[in-house]
């Protein structure tokens, strides 16, 4: 099934169609056409299949802004996924002129986000923990809320938030349109949707497609010495490697960064503009390696990382596989690699039963192979407040430096700053020229940031 082939608004289907979006996905064929009709629907699909437009675009079809307060909430587990769920609210929305969208989670300023809100706002997308303390302090009102969504429901409930989901939505007088998003259905997840859903449809997506994951497992006298040989043997162009705590992730970072490799490094320790700045980093190329825990493990949506290793077997299978999701998207093929050692030899039977460990020294190592990054990424400090658009970044770069555009990577434009994916072999004697750019006949200061 085509997307022109919904039964949508003219200047929906034509920003669908500008988004490169043609056939719908399994989850997106079921779900999209359920909520247009106004049900409940319960939704249990694996990562990377395509949940987040089957219910942004219905939302985005029924929507009318520009409101005081929203219409819309949406509670996630984690600031990334609330980050990529406003990403494509904003991408499908580009045909609503006033549209408000705004994120609400920690690791930013409260007045901040209250000064985001105070012109108005159509649709709320934010942690629990983070709602919670807008609605104590009384700086959020959800009482016209028509439609809710939780999505990513049971890693939430894992992490605890059960009654903290149940405060939000308290504050919701009025009877709202309830979407739940899992990838798993344990049993919280049905007491959960028995107090927050009436009558809801039950969408449960098994696709014909395997997902071409090649798993292996590798017992190991040492982790450290064992990841080198794993890296060289696959030769991956991009790659994320999971530890269980920050304490290890940091280890694990500090012994690579010694090997001068191009990595980035990711766990809850870090500051929000500081998490965007590794993913960015990463997800443009400059730094091709990620060493994260398990904040990485969903709400990332990275389509090309060739391999996922775990460095340490998490605790749980869902865990795994929500790690492993991470590769293999989009169709695409991937693999992933979990080293254990004796120590942890009955968690990877219980994690991982039906892989059989192999002996990692039969993989054909290629010594001369190395972790680096093919961009550098420059930061210019304007952004869409200052009218910047990826043209005019391109036509900059390419018409008055001289730059061809296969030199040119991702450009990712947020308010304040633009940051553009160089070709390290493009940059040479054009460092300094980089330093201060002309755009749009002003002048605006420039940097690398790696």
């Amino acid at each position: 099934m085509h997307f022109d082939e919904l039964n949508i608004r003219d200047d929906l289907k034509a920003t669908v169609k500008n988004l490169g979006l043609e056939i719908l996905t399994p989850v997106q064929k079921e779900v999209i056409p359920a909520i247009m009709n106004g049900k409940d629907v319960i939704v249990q699909a694996k990562t990377g299949s395509g949940k987040t437009i089957s219910f942004v675009l219905p939302v985005i079809q029924k929507l009318e802004p520009k409101n005081k307060n929203p219409k819309v909430l949406v509670i996630a587990p984690t600031r990334e996924l609330c980050e990529q769920i406003a990403t494509v609210f904003r991408g499908l929305g580009a045909c609503l002129q006033n549209l408000k969208i705004v994120t609400l989670y920690g690791g930013v300023s409260l007045r901040a986000q209250v000064a985001n809100m105070q012109n108005g706002v159509d649709v709320v997308i934010g942690t629990a923990g983070r709602l919670n303390d807008h609605l104590f302090r009384e700086t959020l009102v959800l009482e016209t809320i028509e439609t809710l969504i939780l999505d990513e429901a049971d890693r939430m409930l894992d992490m605890g938030f059960f009654d903290d989901i149940m405060k939000v939505i308290d504050h919701i007088k009025s009877r709202a349109q309830t979407m739940l998003f899992s990838a798993t259905y344990p049993e919280n997840i049905e007491k959960l949707s028995s107090k927050i859903m009436k009558n809801p449809t039950m969408i449960n997506i098994h696709t014909d497609t395997v997902v071409s994951i090649e798993e292996y497992l590798y017992k190991v006298k040492n982790k450290y010495q064992a990841l080198l040989p794993i890296l060289q043997a696959y030769k991956p162009t991009s790659t994320i490697i999971f530890c269980n705590t920050k304490a290890e992730a940091n280890s694990l970072f500090d012994f690579l960064d010694d090997l001068h490799f191009d990595i980035a490094l990711l766990h809850g320790d870090f500051e929000q503009r500081d998490r965007d700045e590794a993913l960015l980093l990463f997800k443009n190329g400059s730094l091709p390696l990620l060493i994260a825990t398990d904040v990485a493990s969903r709400g990332l949506d990275i389509d090309d990382v060739e391999l996922v290793v775990n460095f340490d077997i998490p605790f749980k299978s869902e865990t795994y596989t929500h790690r492993i999701g991470r590769t293999a998207r989009a169709g695409k093929e991937g693999i992933a690699v979990s080293l254990f050692t004796s120590r942890e030899e009955r968690l990877a039977s219980e994690v991982l039963p039906d892989l059989v460990p192999l002996n990692i020294d039969a993989l054909p190592v290629n010594k001369k192979f190395e972790i680096k990054g093919a961009f550098r990424t420059l930061c210019v400090f304007g952004g869409k407040k200052d009218k910047l658009r990826k043209g005019d970044l391109l036509g900059t770069l390419c018409k008055e430096l001289g730059f061809d555009v296969k030199d040119i990577g991702d450009i990712t434009i947020t308010d304040k700053s633009s940051y553009v994916a160089i070709s390290k072999k493009r940059i040479g004697s054009d460092l300094l020229k980089l330093q201060k750019i002309k755009i749009k006949n002003r002048n605006f200061r420039a940097k690398f940031i790696y």
